[in-house]
């Protein structure tokens, strides 16, 4: 999380849109699904513990009460998703993933099983509740790492299910303007796209405070389960011109907006970082992280065709 440098990536596109600069990528293939930490990057993960944290995807961990919870496949497809569960607050911060041409084919359907919505079996006893605390409380399990965007395989699927994948939302929010933000990054990501191109996605809802978000909860119910009142995705699309990013950030509301502009709801990274206090794409190259994440917010929108 960082200020904008005097000096900015050397290949940069028209109007100043696209980093181009650096080679760094994640690698897909043989389950390893990891990329280069540059010795210029002096705020990336600690990967001496576990190397999946240098994905581009991963922010930066927060530590203390939190752990890291990756779920992976198989040696095609490697890492499904990952989450930061907060043992203490008993909630998820974020989950993050890759969405790129494979893992957009649609060879399965929508797991429905018994329980719906499965405990995590990597949790272990008193890091979540004893049952499920959703049910009975009017907000729907809100899927962060979305059933629709795992839809390459039965397994993948089912564990987008799991709890620690869900925060509670009310259903005019989840079936509404969530709803909308989520089939706008499968348009930008299809199945038809360059197997190059790969979006890198991190999403979560408000669980901590901060400066500019003093009260992050819409209320914490009976059983200790906190409600975000907001809710956020940052993404960062990685291409043949190099790369771009931006932020979503959306209040929690009990009303219907999937009306409304989708650019109504952007900002750059630089401010969704100091609203959530989490340190996005932190393992980039600097100077192509300090670029994307402070272009100004009319640039951004214009990166992304949303006006």
């Amino acid at each position: 999380m960082k200020s904008l440098l005097s000096h900015l990536c050397p290949v940069v596109m028209a109007l100043a849109l696209l980093a181009g600069c650096g080679d760094d990528d994640d690698r897909r293939q043989a389950g390893s699904d990891t990329g280069r930490q540059p010795a210029s990057n002096v705020n990336a993960n600690d990967i001496s513990r576990e190397p999946a944290l240098q994905r581009l995807e991963f922010p930066r961990v927060k530590g203390g009460t939190s752990r890291v919870v990756i779920h992976s496949l198989d040696d095609r497809f490697g890492i499904n998703y990952s989450v930061e569960w907060d043992t203490g607050k008993r909630s998820q911060r974020w989950s993050c993933y890759q969405m790129y041409a494979d893992n957009r084919k649609a060879t399965t359907k929508r797991y429905y099983g018994d329980p719906q919505y499965p405990f995590d079996p990597q949790l272990s006893a008193g890091e979540y509740f004893s049952y499920d605390p959703y049910y009975g409380s009017g907000y729907d399990h809100g899927h962060i790492c979305p059933s629709a965007d795992r839809l390459y395989s039965a397994d993948a699927n089912k564990q987008t299910f799991y709890l620690t994948n869900m925060q509670p939302q009310r259903n005019n929010f989840n079936a509404g303007i969530w709803e909308k933000m989520e089939g706008q990054l499968r348009k930008w990501l299809t199945d038809k796209s360059p197997r190059t191109d790969t979006l890198y996605v991190c999403k979560g809802g408000t669980i901590d405070a901060t400066t500019l978000v003093p009260s992050p909860l819409r209320e914490t119910l009976g059983s200790g389960l906190p409600v975000p009142r907001y809710f956020f995705m940052a993404l960062l699309m990685k291409n043949a011109s190099g790369y771009k990013a931006l932020g979503f950030w959306a209040e929690h509301l009990d009303t219907d907006h999937s009306a409304d502009p989708l650019a109504d709801y952007v900002v750059n990274i630089s401010e969704l970082q100091a609203r959530t206090g989490i340190d996005f794409f932190c393992n980039l190259p600097d100077d192509v992280e300090n670029h994307v994440e402070n272009l100004p917010l009319e640039q951004v929108k214009t990166a992304w065709g949303l006006r």
